[in-house]
């Protein structure tokens, strides 16, 4: 059986639970202890030198240590059901959605909350190497959140997914950045109609409770 290291409260493990859940794949869960620092004690470093939540040890110990490898992974292993999309075009658009998606929403909100928080300084950025906060990043980071909301709803119009008329990754990573906006004090308000209805849809879906 595969063991995924977690942390029930951060947002990157987060995306891996939800797709193993959609996929059906029973696993293992080892918690790591973000708050406390856990990831950076030499136990942790010696399981994963990166420092970071999720890792995925697969049953011949190869250790996959971001999103991106556990997704291609679990898809090529697990196809059904596809989450990546099943033509040349869905590949495409899923993965284009789900860079943005990750590159709009999830750094920005990572970027206000990182360079701002007392409990994060000298730790704005995740890993082994210790950075300085930046606060006009994180004004930055705040901008970049409320235009993330915008373009999520203006994609929204008219659709049931993120991307391809399907639900995919995209759509994961989608929920776990809107979520996670909260700890920057963002949430989707009424004028995010088409956002707050994809939303209410995601949440009858079992795996999204993770």
């Amino acid at each position: 059986m595969v063991t995924l290291y977690d942390c029930a409260t951060a947002p990157s493990p987060r995306r891996a639970r939800i797709l193993l859940a959609e996929k059906g794949v029973a696993h293992e869960t080892v918690q790591v202890d973000l708050k406390s620092g856990e990831q950076l004690g030499e136990a942790y470093r010696q399981i994963n030198p990166q420092c970071t939540v999720p890792a995925l040890r697969l049953e011949d110990g190869l250790l996959l240590t971001d999103n991106a490898a556990i997704t291609a992974y679990a898809e090529a292993r697990w196809p059904q059901p596809p989450l990546l999309g099943e033509t040349p075009a869905e590949k495409a658009e899923i993965a284009s959605w789900n860079w943005r998606v990750e590159f709009e929403g999830l750094l920005a909100i990572a970027e206000a909350l990182r360079n701002s928080a007392p409990a994060m300084a000298n730790r704005a950025l995740p890993g082994a190497v210790d950075y300085p906060q930046i606060p006009a990043l994180a004004e930055r980071g705040l901008v970049r959140v409320g235009q993330f909301f915008h373009l999520l709803n203006d994609r929204l119009a008219g659709r049931e997914f993120i991307a391809a008329d399907r639900f995919s990754v995209a759509d994961i990573t989608a929920v776990v950045a809107v979520d996670f906006a909260r700890v920057v004090r963002h949430k989707p308000g009424e004028q995010h109609a088409h956002l707050l209805r994809w939303r209410a849809a995601m949440a009858a879906r079992p795996s999204m409770a993770l």
